[in-house]
Formats: C-alpha cells, structure tokens, sequence
C-alpha cells in the first residue's frame, strides 16, 4: 500500500474486480474464444481536450489505482454472479478465477499537471488483462483528476491562503473520501471528512454548524458551550442572526485572543470587510475570518481583496466546478500481429470523425524556455529523445503485475507544487483560454 489503509471494501471480500462495465467480459470472451486475447496490446489514457476553459489538468488518484489494481482479483463470488448472471462462459470464469494483472503500467506522477493528449496512463500487457482494466482505470483517474484541477484552480485564485476541503455532503459517502484526497494533492491543506483523516492521514478541520447555535437558549449560551469544550482557539459561527451582534459577544466571550470567526452566507466580501473592522475595534487582531457557502474559484477570486483568512469549499469542489469527469478515455494504441512473444507490434488508429487516435505506443516530455519556464508538451511515437530542455513525464508504476509506483501522499502534493510553479502565469487565470501551453505530436504510427 502507498500511503493509507484501503479505504473502501467493495462486496466480495474487497475485490475491486467487478467496479467494471459489462462489456469489458463480453470482450474478453469473445476475444479467448477467437485466439487473439493474448495478443500483447498498449492502451493509453489521455484527454482530448480540457473543460471549457480549463488551461491545464491535475493527475490523482494514481495510489487509489495502484491499490484498486492490487485488489483486482475474481473470487468464488464474483466468479458464481457472473455465471449465474450469464455474463462470460465457463471457460472465461475459469480464466479470471485465475487472474491476477501481470503487465506493466508507466503514468504520469501523481499531482503532475496534463494537457490535450497527454498519455497519463499506459497499460502494457495482453489485451485480455488490459481490457478488463479498463472501467476501473477511468473512473478512478475521471473523478479525482477533475476533483484535482478544480482544486488547483482554487488554489491558485486563493493566492496563499488555506483551503479547507468541505464537501462530503455534497456527494457519494465514498466519492467524499477520495474528493479529500484529490483537492489535498492538488493544494488544499485540510477536510472535514474525518475517513480522509484517518486513511490519509489528511489534517481535519471543523467546529459546529448553524444547528448547534439554535440548540442553545442564546447565542451567548452557545458561544460558551464552544469555547468551553474546544478552547479559545476555536471557529465561531456569526452569521445564524445579527452578525455584528455576534461578532461583539463572540469576542465577549472567548476574549480577543479567539481562533476565527466564520461566515457562510450574504454579501461575503462586504460582511468580511466589516467583520475585520469590528474585529480589530475590539482587539481581536489576530482573530482569523473563515468564509464558506457555496464557493467556486470565480467566487474565491472576487473576495482576493477582501481581509480572508481561510476559504471553506464543499459542492464546487466534490462536483469538479462543472467539470465532473476530466474526460480521459483509454485507448488501443498499439497490438501484436500473434499471441507469440516475439510477435511483431503494429499501431491501432481509430478514425472516428471527433474521435481520432493517433497510434503508437507514446512517450511525453514537457520543454522549458530558457528561463526554465514550460513552453511545449512534447509527445512522440518511437525512440524517446534525450532532450536536455525538457524532461520524461512517464514514470514507471507496475512492473510484470507487481506494483513500483507507491509513494507517501505527501510526494504527490510536493509533485503538483513543482508542477504549477513551472507552468506560465497564463495558467491561473480563470477567463476562457486556450491550454496554458501546446501539445506538439511528434513521429507517428512505425
């Protein structure tokens, strides 16, 4: 495992073998039963374009994967509900009774930012354990990468101030945890989801919501139940009635010496100005403002003027800021002429119109100008080049079954500050645009 505890245990004793579409068995059956399943085959993740106004993507979700893949096995349950339910023949079950995954898998670093056409992820192994992989690699990479990019994003217009990850109402109980992980790769400092605490040892944030206020006979009751429990360090909230009120017994209270007040509706930037004001009138000056309800990265922008101390994000977040999937798709790139070892590899193009591949097994680099600055992704069939102004994207995370790539949550947060920091200050901005820089193709199919 790289860096927790699985978090989820799918029925079945925590297989993740059939979190799968129904057509990638249909494939595999049809496949044995012709000859050409074990057919050495590449296939590629890649986005063909970004959201609408996205200039960059983030990859996560590549330890959830590492750990998905590692569970990916077909057990005497899973085998007898595909039978009973008619979905691969005798002979098909009892291939995957013995399945386990033995090809190699290379991928773009966990936090690495992408572009159009970057190949993220390349499986290399038959068709018949790549195919089946193939649901399972999408839906993890589609939701925490768009989870990721709409954090980054976030972050960036947040212009140093801390995140906090707020989400988990606001999506599947699962969905929740691997949000935390996602935003927390791409910049966010905390969660109040405590699962994500817990498996990813992702710092939790979190004090009380409007209920607790109306439980209590007075504000003031309710103010003191906090600070008595938490502290003075605590996060009161002041806007369930009379801001301004709130704000003055807040600071009766707990004194001046209280952690932060919060703020989660009406006109944030103008109520965050006269918050300070007050705040700094009663000698609250080192008392922080947490604004939270309903944010996006536009909203985080307009209040960059505002005295914001911490940002609080929850449905923007979980849901991709309307981007939900990052729109990968894994694609046959290149298969064997023959099931034998040796066989000769032949790229596959698909020609759909929209829908165009380009074939051949991939290798990704991303120049730099001469003030070390990101100018080009670089992508290229054939030899890689030893090019001193870029450098290699890929990095190898399975090898012959066995997984390589694990690494601390930490490396991947470390991986995508490196990433942005090398990106054009074209890449924070949040008005329509093309990709912060281009993807060059280079070679084609051999």
């Amino acid at each position: 495992m790289n860096d927790a505890v699985r978090v989820s245990e799918p029925a079945g004793g925590g297989s993740t073998a059939l979190l799968t579409d129904r057509y990638e068995l249909t494939m595999l059956t049809a496949a044995r039963a012709h000859g050409t399943a074990g057919r050495r085959a590449v296939f590629e993740v890649f986005a063909r374009r970004l959201p609408d106004g996205r200039r960059y993507g983030v990859v996560a979700g590549t330890g959830r994967l590492l750990d998905a893949v590692e569970a990916f096995r077909f057990g005497p349950e899973e085998i007898a509900a595909l039978l009973a339910d008619g979905v691969v023949d005798p002979p098909t079950a009892a291939w995957l009774a013995d399945f386990r995954f033995r090809g190699d898998i290379h991928g773009y670093g966990e936090g690495e930012c992408y572009l159009p056409g970057s190949p993220v992820l390349v499986v290399d192994a038959t068709f018949a354990e790549a195919v089946v992989l193939e649901t399972l690699v999408l839906s993890i990479l589609n939701h925490d990468s768009a989870v990721a990019s709409a954090a980054s994003r976030m972050v960036g217009a947040a212009e140093g101030r801390p995140c906090i990850e707020m989400g988990s109402r606001r999506t599947h109980e699962q969905a929740a945890v691997a949000a935390a992980r996602a935003a927390y790769v791409a910049g966010f400092t905390s969660t109040s989801n405590l699962e994500a605490g817990r498996a990813y040892r992702i710092p939790t944030a979190g004090t009380s919501a409007h209920s607790f206020i109306l439980l209590h006979d007075s504000e003031r009751d309710a103010f003191a139940a906090q600070v008595a429990a938490l502290g003075k360090e605590t996060t009161l909230l002041v806007d369930t009635f009379d801001v301004t009120q709130a704000v003055r017994t807040a600071v009766e209270v707990a004194g001046p010496g209280l952690g932060a007040v919060r703020l989660d509706s009406g006109d944030l930037p103008v109520q965050a100005r006269a918050v300070r004001r007050l705040l700094d009138e009663l000698g609250a000056t080192s008392t922080r403002i947490v604004v939270s309800g309903d944010l996006d990265e536009h909203a985080i922008a307009a209040l960059a003027a505002a005295p914001v101390d911490v940002y609080g994000v929850g449905t923007a977040l979980v849901t991709g800021s309307g981007a939900p999937t990052a729109g990968f798709v894994y694609k046959l790139v290149a298969r064997a002429a023959s099931a034998e070892p040796t066989a000769r590899m032949h790229p596959a193009e698909k020609r759909s119109v929209g829908k165009h591949t380009v074939g051949g097994q991939k290798w990704a680099r991303r120049r730099y100008d001469a003030q070390g600055m990101a100018d080009a992704e670089l992508v290229g069939v054939g030899p890689e080049p030893a090019d001193p102004r870029s450098r290699s994207l890929l990095v190898e995370l399975v090898r012959g079954g066995e997984a390589v790539g694990q690494e601390p949550l930490a490396d991947a947060v470390a991986r995508h500050a490196r990433s942005v920091a090398e990106l054009p200050v074209t890449a924070t901005r949040l008005s329509h645009g093309e990709p912060v820089i281009p993807t060059l193709m280079l070679g084609g199919p051999a």
